[in-house]
């Protein structure tokens, strides 16, 4: 691509930062050049934080339905899987799945809940009562 060929489409994060793509000079030699964004790479990412948010809100709803604990909203919006959370926590994998059952959930002592909130930012009870105006 020619340097001035490099795509200068407005992304979402174009007033805040901009990519380096590199593209090769009037005497052919490569060149660093920066690009504000490039429409298909502004909806290959669109539609990504789409699913995302489809996810955060599927967890939300099972929540609330009582078929997981406020774990599941809360790695789904920290983008977190169990490995991940096992990770941070210190907690075995095994754990993690178990805790994710509501009825589990609710009997842990508040020593596990404090870990988990420290993970996600939150207090014990926005961890129990997923607050998601706290996250």
């Amino acid at each position: 691509m020619k340097k001035e060929d490099v795509p200068q489409d407005m992304s979402a994060l174009g007033k805040i930062t901009k990519e380096v793509c590199y593209a090769t000079d009037s005497s052919g030699k490569y060149v660093a050049e920066l690009s504000r964004g490039w429409d298909v790479k502004i909806t290959a990412l669109d539609t990504a934080w789409e699913d995302i948010e489809g996810r955060i809100a599927a967890a939300k709803q099972k929540v609330l339905n009582n078929e997981a604990s406020p774990l599941l909203f809360f790695m789904e919006h920290g983008l977190m899987d169990i490995k991940l959370l096992a990770q941070y926590t210190g907690f075995w994998k095994w754990q993690i799945k178990r805790h994710l059952h509501p009825e589990v959930f609710k009997r842990l002592p508040d020593k596990k809940l404090r870990r988990y909130a420290e993970v996600f930012n939150v207090n014990v009870a926005q961890l129990k009562n997923m607050n998601p105006n706290a996250v």
